[in-house]
């Protein structure tokens, strides 16, 4: 077996990773992948203070990173990560509105977290992943996922003081990402920011550069942006104190992918367990060179997982496309001004959505895999590491800072290893 596969044309309904369509067919399903993936790619950087540009452009150039080292094999997009948000927040002590003027430090941070993350990918490629899974059980990854969406539920409470029509218009672009994921065709839910997105700052266009009523939207800068350019890359900056605060999300990073290429495992009918270790290195390495430039971390995302379980197109030949596209569109100054002009408070409105699904969601990975709570070892683990994540407890040993999102992290992987020790023995 080679590399690569060796992809054959696809022959029935549902087109394996190792099959490709033809170019016709192929287009606009990278455009549909693409589109899956904008929303939550531009969202992250706007709210960090990162160029979002810049992040879409790093999107497509790790993206192409993940299938080189993944041979190939693993049918995955990879998009801005939102486990980032509160620990650079923290780290830069931005205030969640305009540029961060302390993005080089976040950017040290960033390349740390993606070498740690590279290493464990590394390590399992060489002895595999059982460990991995054992440190890391649906109770402790429901715990520490959880813990970042509480941690950021005070930057969103803030993004949303303001005027009467402040609050107008983030509360109705709550409302239309709400009505379009539960009412939403399933295609539409998977590009539920987006169209929120869309609908606010449309909203914003109407009642503010139509009717006057709230600050209209400037285009100035849009208007004298040139098409092509390159990006504003931005070098980092390495600096203990931010280190320590964001490496550990590598942790986080370990544990969202796992469960994703389990997941593609599970809607392919093909056992992905053994390219998992060259998935944390292919992501781990993208996360390092968008870190380099001034992109945000990056992680495969479950949007496109969505995508690929609806269409029932596994082809990976449809990714290095989608990339493509989106290092097109990083290299055009002007689709980055366009993405500079979205009103604050629909990032405000969108920022209450995505951080609240960040923690729900990973109550879902509690009722799946039938997490016990009545057993107090995964009660005492979840509980501390929610109130260490939502408390944002942090530690600090002179330059040493540990942030809540990793003082809740190392909370629920010591905890439950450490009240399993006597069960172990037992048994």
């Amino acid at each position: 077996m080679g590399y690569f596969p060796d992809w054959r044309p696809a022959a029935g309904a549902t087109v394996l990773p190792d099959e490709k369509l033809p170019l016709a067919q192929a287009l606009p399903m990278s455009l549909q992948h693409l589109l899956a993936m904008s929303g939550s790619t531009i969202l992250a950087p706007l709210i960090m203070g990162f160029d979002p540009n810049v992040a879409v452009f790093f999107s497509g150039i790790g993206t192409l990173l993940f299938f080189l080292v993944t041979g190939g094999r693993v049918p995955s997009y990879l998009g801005s990560s939102f486990a980032f948000i509160a620990v650079i927040m923290a780290a830069t002590g931005f205030a969640g509105q305009g540029a961060n003027p302390n993005i080089a430090v976040a950017l040290g941070g960033i390349v740390a977290a993606g070498l740690v993350y590279a290493l464990i990918g590394l390590i399992v490629m060489a002895i595999g992943s059982a460990w991995v899974e054992r440190l890391m059980p649906p109770a402790v990854t429901g715990a520490i996922g959880m813990s970042i969406g509480l941690n950021l539920a005070p930057v969103a409470v803030r993004q949303l003081t303001g005027s009467h029509a402040h609050l107008a218009i983030a509360a109705a672009t709550v409302l239309c990402m709400a009505l379009v994921s539960v009412y939403g065709r399933q295609a539409t839910r998977r590009i539920a920011v987006l169209i929120a997105l869309l609908f606010g700052y449309g909203l914003v266009l109407v009642c503010g550069n139509g009717l006057g009523l709230v600050p209209g939207i400037d285009f100035a800068a849009v208007a004298a942006a040139p098409w092509f350019g390159v990006p504003n890359f931005t070098a980092p900056r390495f600096e203990w104190s931010a280190i320590t605060l964001i490496a550990p999300v590598a942790i986080v990073l370990v544990a969202e992918n796992l469960g994703h290429i389990k997941a593609l495992g599970a809607i392919t009918g093909q056992n992905m367990d053994r390219y998992i270790g060259r998935g944390f290195l292919g992501d781990g390495l993208a996360t390092m060179l968008a870190g380099a430039g001034g992109g945000t971390g990056v992680t495969t995302y479950a949007e496109n997982i969505g995508v690929m379980a609806m269409t029932r197109v596994y082809s990976t030949l449809i990714f290095p496309m989608a990339a493509a596209i989106a290092i097109l569109l990083g290299l055009s100054p002007k689709f980055g001004a366009i993405l500079q002009t979205i009103p604050a408070p629909v990032l405000a409105g969108l920022a209450v959505c995505v951080f609240g699904l960040i923690a729900s969601a990973m109550a879902r990975i509690w009722v799946d895999n039938r997490v016990d709570f009545s057993d107090p070892r995964n009660l005492f683990t979840v509980g501390v590491a929610l109130i260490f994540g939502a408390g944002d407890f942090t530690v600090t040993i002179g330059s040493f800072a540990l942030g809540g999102i990793g003082t809740s992290t190392f909370a629920a992987l010591l905890l439950y290893q450490l009240l399993g020790i006597r069960r172990r023995a037992e048994g």
